[in-house]
């Protein structure tokens, strides 16, 4: 406990008053002493995390978690040791990251018990969207009221206030309008959007309310903890308001409540900028996130397979300082719920390069989402798109759609790190038209929800390409997680060959060898292998070594020797 109340003085300025502190305190050891559930300590290769929402499918007069708990069983339980629930409480935009209120499950999903209910089969992560909350919440509507208990919930800033220096990740006012019970009206601080209304952490009792929060997910069973959108959590005008010092005290916090109460629950901070500054939430290696979204993964590959180079993607990957040491590591992962990032491959790709792959994508059907910069121009933030069609042609055959797909994830689930797979992945879905025009914003390409017995006869067709795609990235997954050298802290060593062909060495600590081959490009490759007796671990084929091999174009070979 010295630890929390070391981080409560040094996140206010002010002292707090005792009876604060003594709530805190009081709190947190009530939920460390109902905690009743043993997490697993670390990771291992044998981690793999299934990204889904929780009515991600329907079926008649059931509700969507015990749906997604029985098709989980069917489809997925092999695969996937972990299941992200993506935000499955009351909601009123953005898919869920508008929360309404944190404490409960939204209606249409189930209850708590069927959070359990999945938990029995699968270990569980949980969004907890610490930076805003629902302009429909019971919060910002008691502050709309006048309430004096939520009086400070919220950031009040007038309008000709210079906000200049405050990073926009959006092209959207960073201040919206609101009209209060008095009829006064209040320019409230909105970094994502007008539903979306920022907490006000200088508040200690903003701070304690999420403390609650989390202790609330720890108690219903979260072993991973994704804290949304958290470079914004601390303002301070005249500043950046991202990454500031009290934003990581306010995660050191989080980490001690968690370390306190459930060892073994990691923490993973969603921070889609710039690596140095993504890195940072890993702090000391003890004492912030275990894991940092890895973002410039999805885009680097991406321009990786769209160019058939290798040489930005491997002069990238050894550049990467050493994360994965047994305290912390990579979440890695290639699609998600929003769009491919952009932002973090500026510094490692020159802006006519981003350009000129977001101007291909564009015109193979994908959607970009722009922000604005301080000197009044806009770039490219996010491109939204399947990242099925994000690698191919609309007039690629699906058998060059397919090895594409493969050749990407076989990247994925050989870096080092937790690799996690969004659900459209493993349903190999396309780009969902209709749901952008039916819903009216563009990340909706990338969402679509099912009828349980609809996706099932698509992947029950031996002749569709969702079953292709489901079997051949299954089998990748279970290669993975039979072979230690994938474990997430096993060495990593890349190198570019001839300019298409990616080579990856992973070495376990206990001395277990896999090198990795792939032909990014449409061309074959040739190759000596290494090693006398190598199996490709992918096909089981035993392949005779120091010999040339011709691999072919998309191929990819994870040769065990």
């Amino acid at each position: 406990m010295k630890k929390i109340i070391e981080l409560l003085s040094a996140i206010y300025d002010d002292p707090l008053d005792e009876s604060v502190i003594n709530t805190f305190i009081s709190r947190v050891k009530k939920a460390k002493d109902t905690n009743l559930k043993t997490r697993k300590q670390g990771w291992d290769e044998r981690d793999v995390v299934l990204i889904t929402y929780a009515d991600q499918f329907h079926q008649q007069n059931e509700k969507t978690l015990k749906t997604l708990n029985d098709f989980y069983h069917r489809w997925l339980a092999n695969s996937f040791s972990h299941v992200h629930l993506l935000p499955f409480y009351p909601w009123s935009s953005d898919d869920g990251f508008s929360v309404i209120d944190y404490h409960q499950v939204d209606a249409v999903c189930g209850d708590w018990q069927d959070v359990a209910q999945l938990n029995k089969s699968t270990s569980l992560m949980f969004d907890f969207v610490c930076n805003h909350i629902s302009a429909k919440s019971h919060w910002f509507t008691e502050y709309l009221a006048g309430n004096p208990e939520y009086q400070n919930f919220f950031i009040s800033v007038e309008p000709r206030t210079d906000l200049s220096k405050v990073t926009r990740p959006r092209a959207l006012p960073l201040l919206s309008p609101f009209t209060l019970a008095d009829g006064s009206q209040q320019h409230i601080w909105t970094t994502f959007s007008d539903d979306q209304i920022d907490l006000n952490f200088a508040n200690p009792l903003v701070l304690l309310a999420m403390v609650d929060v989390l202790l609330r997910y720890l108690q219903e069973g979260a072993d991973y903890i994704r804290l949304d959108a958290v470079g914004y959590m601390w303002k301070t005008i005249g500043t950046s308001c991202i990454h500031l010092e009290k934003t990581h005290q306010l995660v050191k916090l989080f980490r001690a409540v968690v370390d306190t109460v459930a060892p073994g629950t990691v923490l993973i901070t969603e921070t889609n900028v710039p690596h140095k500054d993504n890195i940072s939430y890993l702090g000391n290696g003890h004492d912030e996130a275990q894991m940092v979204y890895q973002f410039p993964l999805p885009p680097l590959v991406l321009h990786a397979i769209h160019t058939g180079s290798a040489q930005v993607l491997s002069q990238w990957a050894n550049s990467l300082s050493d994360a994965t040491n047994g305290n912390t590591t990579w979440f890695n992962f290639l699609a998600s719920h929003d769009g491919i990032g952009l932002n973090p491959l500026r510094g490692i790709l020159p802006e006519e390069d981003i350009l000129q792959l977001v101007n291909q994508l564009q015109d193979e059907g994908a959607r970009v989402n722009w922000k604005n910069n301080p000197d009044g121009t806009r770039s490219p933030y996010e491109i939204n798109v399947t990242y099925m069609d994000a690698l191919n042609r609309r007039d690629s055959s699906d058998e060059e759609r397919l090895a594409r797909f493969i050749l990407a994830h076989a990247i994925l689930l050989a870096f080092p790190g937790v690799p996690a797979i969004y659900v459209q992945s493993i349903l190999g879905s396309r780009n969902d038209e209709a749901g952008v025009e039916r819903l009216g914003y563009n990340r909706a390409i990338n969402r679509q929800k099912y009828e349980r017995h609809e996706i099932e006869s698509q992947l029950l067709d031996e002749n569709s390409l969702r079953q292709q795609v489901y079997k051949k990235l299954s089998h990748l997954i279970n290669v993975r997680k039979n072979h230690r050298a994938f474990h997430p802290d096993s060495s990593f060593i890349t190198q570019c060959i001839n300019g298409s062909l990616l080579e990856i060495k992973r070495t376990s600590k206990e001395g277990n060898h896999v090198t990795a081959l792939f032909n990014l490009s449409h061309h074959r490759q040739q190759i000596t292998l290494p090693g006398n007796n190598v199996q490709d671990l992918i096909s089981g084929i035993k392949i005779n070594g120091k010999q040339s091999y011709e691999i072919q174009p998309y191929q990819v070979l994870w040769l065990s020797y």
